[in-house]
């Protein structure tokens, strides 16, 4: 299983020779938002020799985009890269400025050895675990009927809960998951993590257990929060799905920050509707944007935000920041950080 995004070593072949030119492809929109300025702490060797979205519009200025051998990957996807790196020859790296990269994996990138793939691995932890304790506490202090009382002048007094004492359950235990783990030891809470090789965590201080795929019900009976922080992979696609909820614990709220598709959204749906889950908290969805005939709109235990957890102001220009500093390790030679490996999708 494809249960995390990695924090260790891969098999992925490295860089080992320096080269003497790095010319980059920006696939993305022409008018991209102002976190390419950061594109101005690229080393002297570096240009920039095309930006465009589609093949057609990076052929606007001519074919001296094919003789880049980099590409920073803004807005490309699995149906638009191949085009462009059919059309590259020299290509040999591949920056994602996401986390995630199951959008972008296409059998031009994942079957072709001489591309490396990296991303943004940890760049969005820290905005992701913030919002995961977030909708802890929303749920815990009932953040709902406080503000339907203030809208209604209602002064009810109600008893509410304390997260410290209660169990996080982190599904997909990378950098993210790591995150979310911190902040919840923060808060006095018991983190059972599960991840592909529970063996890593041995030492871990941020957790209590690690488990692994196959104690996932475990994991949920026993779970007051959890946490959906996989890498979307073939494996992992419905990884969550109505024979796991019929094993959650009572009261249990279920935050998603991975991908839409780690849960079959229909199980999701009757798990709300008939308490299985007391509550969820959903930021990735199957499809983006949620359809207005979605149910998840109309159940009061569901709590939407449109993918905009980790949205904040500065997140993508941290992003594109790194990608300058891992081309100042491409011109040495040295190994890039944040190697995918391509075959696990992490």
């Amino acid at each position: 299983m494809g249960a995390e995004q990695s924090n260790g070593n891969n098999t992925t072949p490295e860089l080992n020779l320096a080269f003497t030119k790095c010319r980059i492809v920006v696939v993305g929109p022409r008018n991209f938002e102002d976190a390419l300025v950061e594109l101005a702490h690229l080393p002297r060797e570096a240009r920039i020799i095309g930006t465009g979205s589609t093949l057609e519009e990076l052929k606007q200025d001519g074919d001296l985009f094919s003789e880049a051998n980099v590409i920073l990957n803004v807005a490309g996807n699995a149906e638009t890269l191949p085009a462009i790196i059919n059309e590259m020859p020299f290509l040999v790296w591949i920056h994602s400025i996401t986390a995630g990269v199951d959008h972008i994996l296409c059998n031009e990138i994942v079957n072709n050895d001489d591309i490396l793939l990296t991303n943004a691995k940890g760049i969005y932890s820290s905005p992701l675990a913030e919002y995961v304790m977030t909708m802890c506490l929303h749920f815990a202090k009932d953040v709902a009927r406080l503000m339907k009382n203030k809208e209604e002048k209602v002064w009810d007094r109600f008893q509410v809960a304390e997260v410290k004492g209660k169990t996080m359950g982190i599904v997909g235990y990378g950098n993210i998951g790591l995150g979310c783990a911190k902040l919840a030891k923060a808060f006095g809470m018991k983190v059972i993590a599960l991840r592909k090789t529970p063996s890593q965590s041995n030492h871990d201080r941020f957790i209590d257990e690690a488990v692994g795929a196959d104690q996932l019900n475990e994991l949920l009976k026993n779970s007051d929060y959890v946490v959906v922080a996989l890498a979307l992979t073939k494996e992992t696609r419905h990884f969550l799905k109505q024979e796991n909820f019929k094993h959650c614990k009572e009261n249990q709220v279920l935050i998603n920050i991975g991908r839409g598709a780690l849960i079959d959204e229909d199980s999701l749906v009757e798990a709300l509707q008939t308490k299985k889950l007391f509550a969820a908290a959903l930021d990735v969805f199957s499809v983006e944007p949620l359809p207005e005939s979605s149910p998840l709109w109309t159940l009061p235990n569901a709590f939407i935000s449109p993918h905009n957890a980790d949205l904040t102001c500065d997140a993508r220009h941290r992003s594109i920041k790194f990608f300058t500093e891992n081309c100042k390790r491409f011109l040495a030679g040295e190994e890039l950080e944040c190697i995918v490996n391509k075959q696990e999708g992490y």
